[in-house]
């Protein structure tokens, strides 16, 4: 989030004027103490992946059951 020390308050990026605070014109950071976020969130959670597998096995079953009914 973007912060002007001179007005010490934060701004939203659409509001800056070609990086500068649009209050006073001053330079504009990136907040004070907080580190930028790493890329969080790239990859799904395990219990998404314990879904897919069990899906994938009960539509395994379905097919056996559906040839196994065709040629009945």
């Amino acid at each position: 989030m973007p912060w002007c020390d001179s007005c010490s308050e934060y701004h939203a990026p659409t509001a800056l004027t070609e990086g500068a605070c649009p209050t006073c014109g001053g330079d504009v950071s990136d907040a004070p103490g907080i580190a930028p976020k790493e890329n969080v969130g790239s990859s799904a959670p395990w219990h998404f992946w314990v879904v897919v597998a069990l899906l994938a096995l009960y539509l395994s079953w379905r097919i056996v059951v559906f040839v196994i009914w065709i040629f009945d």
